[in-house]
């Protein structure tokens, strides 16, 4: 399990389970970075890993959503291609990032290059033809979407560099 989590937490008042990311202190992380979170195993033996893909330093910053939303739907293509087991990539409700699943245990260094390749293809490559399901049909609020907006905020997290480690600015080639 990575450091600072404990996805069995529960709120000793209630007893009820309390999310792993309503107890990290959010202010000793050091973002952007991949962390992490926790490796669930299913009944079966199966195990999916729960990542913290924190782009924007929290209570800092926050990603405008038109840019967020178009980042979310690009990453679902270029992230599923570039880690195996992939699952779904989702963004924090805070707008400083997005939970990333997959199946099996791939490393922190690993997510962190995959999104680091990823952000630079938007940040310097990407035309509406390579943001998928942008139009009425295909997404539910097809009008708050910004690739301007996207690439701008790829460009600042590129420039900050993105670390396999939430407390550690050492940053993945």
């Amino acid at each position: 399990m990575a450091q600072g989590t404990d996805t069995a937490q529960t709120n000793q008042a209630d007893n009820k389970p309390v999310p792993e990311s309503f107890t990290l202190d959010h202010t000793t992380v050091k973002a952007p970075y991949v962390r992490l979170i926790d490796v669930e195993q299913g009944p079966k033996g199966d195990e999916i890993s729960n990542f913290d893909l924190r782009l924007v330093q929290p209570n800092e910053n926050a990603i405008p959503t038109g840019g967020l939303h178009t980042i979310e739907h690009t990453i679902a293509v270029t992230l599923r291609e570039r880690i195996p087991g992939y699952i779904d990539c989702s963004p924090f409700g805070c707008r400083t990032g997005f939970h990333l699943l997959a199946w099996g245990r791939p490393t922190p260094h690993d997510v962190a290059v995959a999104l680091k390749e990823s952000l630079e293809f938007i940040a310097y490559k990407a035309t509406w033809d390579d943001v998928p399901a942008h139009d009425i049909k295909s997404c539910g609020n097809y009008r708050d979407h910004s690739l301007f907006t996207a690439k701008e905020w790829a460009k600042k997290i590129l420039d900050e560099g993105i670390s396999a480690d939430a407390w550690d600015r050492s940053q993945v080639v």
